[in-house]
């Protein structure tokens, strides 16, 4: 067979250079007499190579050095969760004569550690500190793919797009602001055949996973003393933080703070009313009264009437994992979740909020196919009966309990409904 590096030189046509990647994919990865097929995540990859003009005996450039480079990972956010990248992957590296990698939002690697001789071997491909990975650079690689689709990758042998890469095999996973929701770079493990495992792509997703959690705690939201902070998320009575006090309010003092922060522009009497209660039996002179009962205990002047509103910002846990979902920070929206919103509430308004949150979040954990966030969400007490998030685990993770579990549940939507549960006509 013509050698296919040849129609991969910059300048072949893109479509050319796909279709030789594919039949050279098929016959470097053939067991036996059966070629593999090209997964579409290497395919995809493999055609932004080309298009990027990346050839096939190219390497990796180095763009940072040694002062450069200090300078520049001592102010890199991942700098905070090095030790933890060390603390869980750095003795499994080592062992297992692999390199523990973690690079930047450009693939730039920070820092490459792990077994000697192993270090020495990836120096010889320019797999070292400084030096720049992305895949416009250096084409298909884990942690240039990771960061340039947002998303763990394992990338074995020949599915690299440079030939002097094929005899490795890396697998990274990318880790994201926990409050913008960005990719700030990729953690990698880099080796030989034993990491081509789908354990291995799993071990590394579960650090990444860490590391955005890690950060969340590290760098807070934007509440600050001054502030105060409404906390509503898995507890019938909210807790008011304010001035260095904590206060525990009522559960209607909860539901009315809650939506009022909902409302900066203010909600009137009867809006208020409507939100607050299934039926007309209430009367505005009880909501007016609890409203007064409520602004004895919030801080001087924060709440006003004509409309009813909040005078000043007030932090809510609500807005946290809001701002995580919308910016696709999955895991540290998942860590920002303790449970449903003020759950024994029945305020029509509160019920909705609540409805809508939770399931953007399982939503979202069923898109990211997550493992251990989707058998966080199933092995908890408000999603025990999620049936769709079973089946997302069952199809990822199909363990025997998982697929009892999913049985079970299956099962009891599929059973009938006996007749002594029917509900009795009142008609005569």
């Amino acid at each position: 067979m013509t050698d296919p590096w040849v129609a991969l030189e910059p300048g072949a046509d893109p479509a050319e250079r796909v279709r030789i990647l594919r039949r050279a994919h098929e016959t470097f990865t053939t067991v036996g007499a059966v070629p593999q097929p090209v997964r579409a995540v290497v395919a995809d990859s493999w055609r932004r190579s080309a298009r990027a003009g990346v050839g096939p005996d190219g390497t990796a450039s180095v763009e940072l050095s040694d002062g450069d480079l200090g300078a520049y990972r001592a102010e890199h956010p991942l700098a905070r969760v090095m030790p933890l990248f060390r603390e869980l992957m750095g003795t499994f590296a080592a062992d297992g004569e692999h390199l523990l990698a973690v690079c930047d939002e450009h693939a730039r690697l920070l820092w490459v550690e792990g077994h000697a001789t192993t270090r020495q071997r990836a120096g010889r491909m320019n797999f070292v500190p400084g030096a720049r990975w992305a895949e416009t650079a250096v084409g298909t690689n884990a942690p240039g793919t990771a960061v340039a689709v947002g998303r763990p990758v394992q990338v074995f042998a020949a599915e690299h797009f440079i030939r002097r890469v094929q005899p490795w095999t890396c697998t990274a996973a990318p880790v994201h602001d926990p409050r913008t929701g960005r990719v700030l770079g990729a953690v990698d493990l880099t080796g030989g055949d034993g990491l081509a495992h789908p354990h291995s792509l799993g071990f590394v997703q579960a650090v990444a996973r860490a590391a955005e959690s890690q950060l969340a705690l590290l760098a807070p939201e934007r509440h600050t003393a001054d502030t105060p902070e409404l906390i509503a998320l898995g507890r019938d009575e909210a807790l008011f933080r304010a001035g260095g006090r904590s206060l525990r309010l009522s559960r209607r003092h909860s539901e009315i703070l809650v939506l009022l922060t909902r409302h900066p522009e203010g909600l009137t009497g009867d809006e208020l009313l409507c939100a607050l209660y299934e039926d007309e039996s209430v009367t505005p002179v009880t909501l007016r009264a609890e409203l007064a009962r409520l602004r004895r205990i919030l801080s001087p002047g924060l709440l006003a009437s004509r409309p009813y509103r909040l005078t000043a910002p007030v932090d809510t846990d609500v807005d946290v994992l809001e701002r995580r979902l919308e910016t696709g920070a999955v895991t540290a929206a998942a860590t920002a979740y303790p449970g449903p919103l003020l759950p024994a509430s029945r305020a029509p308004a509160v019920v909705r909020l609540r409805r809508r949150l939770a399931d953007g979040l399982r939503t979202a954990l069923i898109a990211s196919r997550d493992p251990d966030l989707l058998a966080d969400w199933a092995h908890a007490v408000w999603g025990e009966d999620d049936l769709d998030v079973w089946r997302a685990l069952a199809a990822i993770r199909p363990t025997a309990a998982v697929r009892s579990r999913l049985a079970a549940l299956e099962a009891e939507l599929a059973a009938p409904v006996p007749p002594a549960a029917w509900p009795r006509s009142t008609s005569r």
